[in-house]
């Protein structure tokens, strides 16, 4: 397993998962869940960062309080379903920056090609929060991370909902350097890149495509 693996085995957290795995949940109820999961996880893949200080006044006196350090946090979203994680952690952080980046599967070789990218300017110094669902092959979410360490971010994390060993593996070998925290690691791939048992095609529930 990945060195800086992290999974938030909260009770709220696996309720919800479970009710998202559902094949009869209906996408209104599968969206909503997706949110709440996403703030969840959000509040843990934030947990570190950089706070300084200031003086404030209460309305009983002057005190020294902390207050988050620096520029404002980037959220990515791999397009598409990495949007309802991002709009979920938007309730924690709705100053915070959106990028998005563009990627699709290929069905044959499974590897990631990119068909859009549009990230806020100067990355550096930012902590930057790359936000994909399902943690399959991990090529798209590896192709985000290549794309995105061009830019020099202050720091790269990865948040996804499920994960599979095979994916935690090939992320592992391509940045390990980049924490992932994820809801669940599930069983394992099939032979179109599915995770098991999974929950279907985060996009398609996410969207109502399907």
């Amino acid at each position: 397993m990945h060195p800086n693996l992290t999974v938030v085995d909260h009770p709220l957290i696996q309720h919800k998962l479970t009710l998202m795995r559902r094949k009869e949940t209906s996408t209104a109820q599968f969206r909503a869940l997706l949110a709440e999961i996403a703030l969840l996880l959000g509040y843990e893949a934030m947990r570190d960062l950089k706070l300084t200080e200031e003086t404030i006044e209460t309305p009983l006196m002057p005190m020294k309080a902390h207050k988050l350090e620096g520029k404002k946090l980037v959220l990515i979203t791999i397009m598409r379903a990495g949007q309802g994680l991002v709009d979920g952690m938007l309730q924690l952080v709705p100053s915070a920056r959106v990028g998005h980046v563009g990627l699709y599967r290929d069905p044959k070789t499974l590897q990631a090609v990119e068909y859009y990218y549009k990230v806020p300017q100067q990355l550096e110094d930012r902590d930057v929060i790359v936000c994909d669902p399902m943690l399959a092959t991990g090529n798209s979410a590896i192709a985000a991370l290549d794309r995105l360490k061009r830019s020099n971010p202050g720091s790269l994390r990865l948040v996804c909902l499920l994960a599979c060993p095979e994916g935690i593996a090939n992320l592992a070998s391509a940045h390990p350097d980049v924490p992932i925290i994820t809801a669940a690691v599930d069983e394992k791939l099939n032979d179109h890149g599915y995770i098991l048992p999974g929950l279907g095609d985060a996009g398609d529930r996410l969207f109502g495509t399907k």
